[in-house]
């Protein structure tokens, strides 16, 4: 008979169980947070699995990556939008004021 290869899912579940001591010294707050990143390394569980590193952890630690880029790509965007209406709200100001 042949090996049995994990899931994805049961390999980041091992890996998540085996930072439990050190999720349980943070703070409630960076417990959420941690919670999240682990969540985050889910959401690609297929990428993950069609990678199969030698060390699973280095797929995990990508697919938080990506999903944090994807976060700051995000955020990045809304302060543009923000200072363009600063941008166009000062301009009105200054016509007004002339």
């Amino acid at each position: 008979m042949g090996r049995t290869v994990p899931t994805f899912t049961n390999i980041i579940d091992t890996e998540l169980a085996s930072w439990s001591k050190y999720r349980r010294g943070l703070h409630k707050k960076d417990q959420e947070v941690f919670d999240d990143i682990f969540r985050a390394a889910k959401k690609h569980l297929a990428e993950n699995f069609y990678a199969m590193r030698t060390i699973p952890f280095e797929s995990i630690m990508m697919s938080i990556m990506v999903e944090q880029g994807k976060i700051i790509r995000e955020l990045q965007g809304s302060v543009e939008q923000l200072q363009e209406k600063m941008s166009r709200r000062d301009a009105k100001k200054t016509e007004v004021a002339e």
